[in-house]
């Protein structure tokens, strides 16, 4: 158990340290950030996408015995759709929102969402060492393009560069906090994994089809969108090798 919680907080603190990702900002050209931006949420598209069908369905599946899961994956899916309406609302009429209501509702939303990151980590290393670390690169993955987008947003709304930075890693840090609360609610966890699993790939699938593939298809360049393909299946095949990896050096 104290393993467990060791490599909890390891791959948490990692997931939050990504918030530094967002100085790139500063020292990189625009034109050349937006070029990585799109490969990164390539990369994250299948990475996510690869983690729910490789890894945390299949893994849910052996636990339940199939009862019901994707019932669980059409429930994640669900509710992290009305999370995301939720914490994202901005009371506006007239298309001029407020930018100050918009960074702090925007940290308010990344705390959340962090938060259950953490969980969805927690939840995995109960269940394995291999799965945890598996999700962990999958959310990782999906973090790096996020975390680049949310200091820009923190700029944008008028926070200076330095304070904008340590914001963002603060709020990052409710990925630990997600991740140690649910290790020690591990014993309740543990019962639950074969339906939290599910829902977590339910989550996944959800950032996957609705906020990064459409962000792949404005791409209208057919080289450059051929490329984003490649490094979408990429992401997809990385998930695959980690699964045939895992065993092969006995982690769980």
């Amino acid at each position: 158990m104290a393993l467990d919680l060791l490599m909890i907080f390891l791959t948490t603190l990692f997931i939050a340290l990504l918030a530094f990702v967002g100085i790139l900002s500063l020292y990189v050209r625009e034109k050349s950030l937006n070029k990585i931006l799109i490969l990164l949420v390539s990369l994250s598209a299948g990475a996510l996408m690869g983690g729910a069908f490789i890894h945390l369905l299949p893994k849910a599946v052996e636990k339940t015995g199939g009862t019901d899961v994707f019932i669980f994956v059409l429930i994640g899916f669900i509710l992290f759709f009305v999370i995301e309406k939720i914490l994202h609302w901005r009371h506006c009429h007239d298309g001029k929102c407020e930018v100050h209501t918009f960074h702090y509702m925007n940290l308010f939303g990344d705390a959340i969402h962090n938060f259950i990151d953490g969980l969805i980590i927690a939840t995995s290393f109960v269940v394995s060492t291999p799965l945890g670390l598996t999700t962990t690169v999958a959310i990782a993955a999906h973090e790096l393009p996020q975390e680049i987008g949310d200091f820009g947003v923190l700029v944008y709304g008028g926070f200076e560069k330095k304070k904008a930075l340590i914001l963002n890693f603060v709020v990052a840090l409710t990925v630990v906090v997600g991740g140690i609360f649910g290790f020690f609610l591990s014993k309740s966890v543990e019962t639950a994994a074969g339906y939290l699993l599910p829902f977590a790939a339910g989550g996944f699938l959800y950032i996957a089809a609705t906020d990064l593939v459409p962000e792949i298809k404005k791409e209208l360049n057919f080289k450059r969108y051929m490329l984003t393909l490649i490094v979408f299946i990429i992401g997809i095949l990385i998930m695959w090798l980690i699964k045939i990896v895992m065993p092969l050096i006995n982690l769980g």
